[in-house]
Parts: structure tokens; C-alpha cells; sequence
């Protein structure tokens, strides 16, 4: 009777063994699959900023070649202003281009050029071809500065407060759309509430 009774447990317990052992695998499969059902549905361009309300990193970095002015990271304090990170081998650095070409012109926002992993020489044709909208240009060969701004790749555009603070990330080619509706207002209101706190 021991014999029969320690058995039956046994006999007992393989279902539920076979049950977990083909459950479990299809559970951790059904969950990464909604993961990643999500993950498709998303606009990466609206993927948060962890340095969103914090102050830029601190940096310093050299002028790009032909340049007289480098950039660190107190020259973006003191006024509203835009960073923007780009490179020569940038596709789509190029389709944006021409609107910081106008911002600059129109003296809208300074724009400062956070120039990344690329080539000293090819980095200084680039601003000679389609022209140089920015008031300062770090060159960030490296790309070490990009990463403490969690760049994830180019082009990438920061909106930086008077207090040197990030309040916003734009990911990909800044487009005529974005600048109108997200970006300039946002400078506005950003210099509206820093006048309003000096008063």
C-alpha cells in the first residue's frame, strides 16, 4: 500500500510536467510577440529622451576644420537655441538642410552644429557646398559628445532653453511641418517663459 500510494503522485504529476514543459516555451514566445507587435506600431521619432528637462551634457569640443569656433557646452546657456547633429555621409541631413539654411538667415533661432563621426575634411566640404547655417560647430569625431546626448543616429535636433536644458529631441530630418507646428513654437514659448521669470 506505501508502494501504490508513493506511485500515484507520480503517475500524476508527468501530465502536468508535459503540460508546463510546451506552456511555459509558448508563454515567453506570446509575450515577445505582443512586444514587439507594439514595438512596430510606434513612431520612433517619438521615442522619449531621458535628458529631456536636464542640463547638456558637459563638453568641449573643437571647431570643425576650416571653422574658428568650436562648441561646449556653455555656449548653449544665455538664449533659446537649436543643436543639431549632423554629418557629410548624412542622406538625410542634407534634405533638412536648406530650413537651417533659412533659420539662419531670417536670424529665427541660433543654430549650433554638433558635427558627428565624421571626416575633418569632408565634414569642412560639406559646410562649403551647402552652406553653414550654424553660429558654432563642435566636431565630435568620435562621436562620444553625440552619445551622452543619447543620439541614436543622425540627423538628430535638440531644443535647448536659456538654462541650458534640453526640452526637446527631434529624431530624423527636421521637416517644414515639424519646424512650424513642434519646434518654433516651442522656441517661443521657452524665451516667453524665461522673460516672464526675469520679471
Amino acid at each position: 500500500m506505501t508502494e501504490s500510494t508513493l506511485q500515484e503522485p507520480q503517475e500524476d504529476s508527468a501530465p502536468a510536467g508535459k503540460y508546463l514543459r510546451f506552456a511555459v516555451p509558448l508563454l515567453i514566445f506570446s509575450v515577445i510577440g505582443i512586444a514587439l507587435g507594439v514595438g512596430l506600431t510606434l513612431d520612433p521619432k517619438n521615442i522619449p529622451s531621458a535628458l529631456i528637462g536636464k542640463p547638456v551634457p558637459v563638453f568641449d569640443l573643437p571647431p570643425v576644420l576650416g571653422r574658428t569656433q568650436g562648441l561646449q557646452s556653455s555656449d548653449l546657456q544665455g538664449d533659446v537655441a537649436l543643436l543639431n547633429v549632423f554629418a557629410s555621409w548624412c542622406t538625410a541631413c542634407r534634405a533638412e538642410h536648406p530650413l537651417f539654411m533659412r533659420l539662419a538667415r531670417e536670424q529665427i533661432v541660433p543654430i549650433h552644429g554638433l558635427n558627428y563621426k565624421d571626416q575633418p575634411q569632408d565634414a569642412a566640404a560639406w559646410l562649403e557646398q551647402l552652406g553653414d547655417p550654424y553660429t558654432r560647430t563642435g566636431a565630435d569625431i568620435n562621436g562620444r559628445v553625440g552619445i551622452e546626448f543619447g543620439v541614436y543616429g543622425v540627423p538628430e535636433t535638440f531644443v535647448i532653453g536659456r538654462d541650458g536644458r534640453i526640452a526637446y529631441k527631434h529624431i530624423g530630418p527636421v521637416t517644414p511641418d515639424a519646424l512650424t507646428n513642434t519646434i518654433l513654437p516651442l522656441v517661443e514659448r521657452l524665451r516667453e517663459s524665461s522673460e516672464g521669470m526675469a520679471q
